[in-house]
């Protein structure tokens, strides 16, 4: 240990052979890149302050402080998600924060997952991450979370299950849906109108929250040049999007740097979009199932 407090070289070179996957633990368990740098930064402090004989297993002591920091940081998160607050639905990157940082999200994590693990409790999520993603075993993660090994098992699983969700209906009519779904979403993300009309029934109806227009405009469009050109406009925000399992069917998801603020549920009809509808409003959200397509 050096004079300062902080660790010696030999020690902080150590510490930097594991940073990168101390951060992508963090990312996983935060969904932000930002805190999650904050996590590693605060645990190489608490190291600094650490005698080094005490640390048997460094990989491990890392591992766990990073993660008790991280569900610190996941329990204060949920207490302050019980304050009501109203937020603005972003038309573009100014409401998806760094384009740097979510790309890096989006790239390590995943959009869908990323989504659907901000829906887990603070423990389910600390237990998903840590043994589904980097094979911690349960002896470990235990004492992290405050449970037996059994119980942090019983959050793995429980967690694992919320991820996957259950499909409603065969995997040959799910995945017809499935393409109809990442088709449209992909022409919503390039604008072009004709890719949107060939992938628009000719009745198809748009039906929206309030919450997800501007103000004055029609919560209900009809026909496929009329909706066509609204998804046109729409594509702005189609940049953040993705398909996940929305109460068991493929549909879209649109989550700026992995925030959750639009649900698209897309029926499908004859392999085209027969209609779909823009949740916006935070208690039908709320109350989606939302799942991570295999």
């Amino acid at each position: 240990m050096s004079g300062d407090g902080f660790p010696d070289d030999a020690l902080a070179a150590r510490f930097e052979a594991e940073r990168g996957r101390l951060r992508a633990v963090a990312q996983r368990m935060l969904g932000s890149t930002g805190e999650a740098e904050d996590a590693v930064q605060e645990a190489w402090l608490r190291l600094g302050r650490t005698d080094p004989a005490e640390v048997a297993n460094l990989p491990g002591w890392l591992t766990t402080v990073v993660s008790r920091i991280c569900l610190d940081l996941l329990r204060a998160r949920a207490v302050r998600r019980e304050e009501p607050a109203d937020e603005a639905l972003p038309d573009g990157p100014a409401g998806a924060g760094d384009p740097e940082e979510e790309a890096l999200l989006v790239e390590s994590v995943g959009r869908a997952l990323l989504v659907v693990l901000d829906r887990l409790g603070p423990a389910e999520r600390v237990a998903f991450v840590l043994h589904d993603g980097f094979a911690v075993p349960f002896e470990q993660i235990a004492p992290i979370v405050g449970r037996t090994p059994v119980a942090a098992k019983k959050l793995a699983s429980r967690a694992r299950q919320r991820v996957r969700g259950t499909a409603a209906g065969p995997p040959e009519r799910l995945a017809g849906h499935r393409r109809v779904v990442e088709a449209f979403l992909s022409a919503a993300r390039g604008g072009d109108l004709d890719e949107l009309l060939a992938v628009l029934a000719p009745d198809v109806v748009r039906r929206a929250d309030p919450a997800a227009l501007p103000a004055g405009r029609s919560l209900v469009a009809r026909g496929a040049l009329t909706v066509a050109r609204e998804t046109t406009v729409f594509g702005r925000r189609a940049r953040f999007g993705a398909v996940a399992l929305v109460d068991g069917v493929p549909g879209i998801l649109i989550a700026p740097g992995g925030r959750l603020r639009l649900v698209l549920r897309v029926a499908v009809a004859d392999g085209l979009v027969a209609g779909y509808e823009v949740v916006a409003d935070p208690a039908r959200l709320a109350g989606l199932e939302l799942a991570v397509l295999p």
